[in-house]
């Protein structure tokens, strides 16, 4: 069973599928991406505790696979004592979920090496947690997603707008925030990490990407990195996990800050699932991380991660004045499918909003830049309508 059905569950499905299983699709709404390959579909308040254990328990799955973040995970724990497999556990998908939670386990509990940070409670408390750490800073609200109520802060004038976008882009009902110190970092990276059952933990090659309005844009594989700052986000990666414990595939989220060649390696997020930047692993890699994710989950070997070459990825997305709930068309695909060594993946969304990802282009080049170069040209030819 998938707990949320969008794009990454639909390749979750997939995989899952070409490995025999029967899959239900779970989510808040009807049409969700993956609900259009499962066997099952179900559209519950996802938030709900009671909706998601009827759900669950009426089904039986073996395995419940939640795939984001806007869930009721307390009703995980007692469902997985009940018997219910959850992956990774009932306890890292609530761990990860909460900024305040991970964060303390990385570099409190860990000892990790993070952005220096401090919670508030209110503007006030914002704006006197903000200022030792030097302007700008980082506001977040403890819990979100996609970058939902993230803001830069660069002086005491703007805390008060922060604060109100944290609050309005916050998912459930804490008013807290996270502040951080503005990290100047020359690559942000993602390392997908393999947990499995008995096996050792496994790495895929590190995944460059970029983010706008705190959501990835474009990714690429392999990232180019130091051997030593390669090692100290894998040592990373390995800590969290292991503490998290159960088995699946996680996305290891760092920063690299300082001098070209003598980067320190920061940590940044994690979550528990296949990772949006890792959608580029679908060109770049022998098997992709849903593949990784599927293989783990089920127990089954991993010999190998083998990487295809320099790929790239870049996301199609709706326009900044899209119509909401409209209708998704499309049109370029003849111009984009003409690029060499390239795939348009539509996600099959069934309505548009403002920037709202619809789609990703992936590609594969001789290096970097050119895939890189021929995943922009797909993804730039792709144009979204909308219809009422």
């Amino acid at each position: 069973m998938l707990l949320g059905s969008g794009e990454l569950g639909k390749e979750v499905a997939i995989a899952a599928q070409r490995l025999g299983c029967r899959v239900i699709a779970v989510d808040r709404y009807a049409g969700a991406p993956a609900m259009a390959v499962a066997q099952v579909a179900e559209v519950i308040p996802m938030t709900d505790a009671d909706a998601l254990r009827e759900v669950v328990r009426r089904h039986r799955p073996d395995v419940v696979i939640p795939e984001i973040e806007a869930l009721a995970v307390d009703a995980l724990a007692g469902l997985e004592a009940e018997g219910t497999t959850v992956i990774p556990t009932a306890r890292a998908t609530a761990v990860t979920m909460n900024r305040d939670r991970i964060r303390d386990l990385a570099a409190q509990r860990l000892g990790l090496r993070t952005a220096r940070f401090a919670y508030a409670g209110s503007a006030a408390e914002l704006a006197a947690a903000a200022d030792p750490l030097g302007w700008p800073v980082v506001v977040k609200p403890v819990m979100s997603s996609s970058g939902k109520g993230q803001s830069v802060v660069r002086g005491p004038g703007e805390i008060q707008a922060a604060w109100e976008a944290a609050m309005a882009g916050a998912r459930g009902a804490g008013e807290r925030v996270i502040v951080e110190e503005f990290l100047s970092f020359s690559l942000e990276i993602t390392l997908l990490t393999v947990r499995q059952w008995l096996g050792p933990t496994l790495f895929c090659p590190p995944i460059g990407h970029i983010q706008e309005r705190g959501d990835y844009q474009c990714s690429w594989q392999p990232a180019r990195l130091g051997a030593e700052q390669l090692a100290a986000a894998q040592a990373m990666a390995q800590a969290v996990t292991d503490d998290l414990g159960g088995a699946g595939l996680f996305g290891v989220e760092f920063f690299l800050c300082g001098e070209p060649g003598a980067e320190e390696v920061v940590f940044s997020e994690l979550s528990p699932r296949p990772h949006d930047t890792g959608l580029v692993t679908l060109a770049g890699q022998s098997l992709s991380e849903f593949d990784l994710h599927l293989r783990a989950v089920l127990g089954l070997p991993i010999p190998e991660i083998r990487s295809l070459g320099a790929a790239a990825s870049r996301v199609i997305l709706a326009g900044p004045d899209a119509a909401a709930g409209g209708t998704p068309t499309y049109l370029g695909l003849e111009q984009a499918l003409a690029v060499p060594d390239t795939q348009v993946l539509l996600f099959g969304k069934p309505e548009v909003r403002p920037w709202r990802r619809m789609g990703v282009a992936l590609a594969r080049g001789g290096d970097e830049a050119e895939a890189r170069f021929r995943a922009d040209r797909a993804a730039d030819a792709v144009q979204v309508r909308t219809s009422p």
